[in-house]
């Protein structure tokens, strides 16, 4: 009989193959603020375990996010070529799906209060039912 997959508690943007590309273009984007493609790549270049990372690689990666709307474009800039280039930035989901990813959740549930195990239940079937 197969295993089941159990649901570990991951955010799916922390999950798979590209998880370490994401963590890394989200830790940029926090850290100098809006950039165009071009200078994420700059940026995960000079990072030692992301050197040999492709353009194309991060160009794609980008647009996905930005679909998924994890990053979003800010306003439209001027490059010395000539071309013009969206600048990217977080959203607050992203700050939210960092936030969820950092706590371990078993130690959130052994320290909390009643009340506020009340308010984030609360906070979290409202969320629930009325997202469908």
């Amino acid at each position: 009989m197969p295993r089941r997959r159990q649901n570990n508690g991951k955010i799916s943007v922390f999950k798979g193959r590209e998880a370490r590309l994401n963590r890394a273009i989200f830790q940029i984007l926090s850290h100098k603020g809006a950039l165009t493609i071009y200078s994420i790549h700059k940026e995960l270049k000079a990072r030692r375990n992301l050197r040999y990372t492709r353009y194309a690689t991060v160009n794609k990666r980008v647009r996905s996010l930005k679909d998924s709307n994890f990053i979003k474009g800010t306003e439209v800039k001027k490059t010395k070529a000539g071309f013009e280039a969206t600048l990217y930035e977080l959203t607050t989901r992203t700050y939210l799906a960092i936030l969820l990813n950092s706590i371990d959740l078993d130690e959130l549930v052994k320290q909390v209060d009643e009340v506020t195990a009340l308010n984030i239940l609360g906070i979290i079937t409202h969320a629930r039912f009325n997202y469908k």
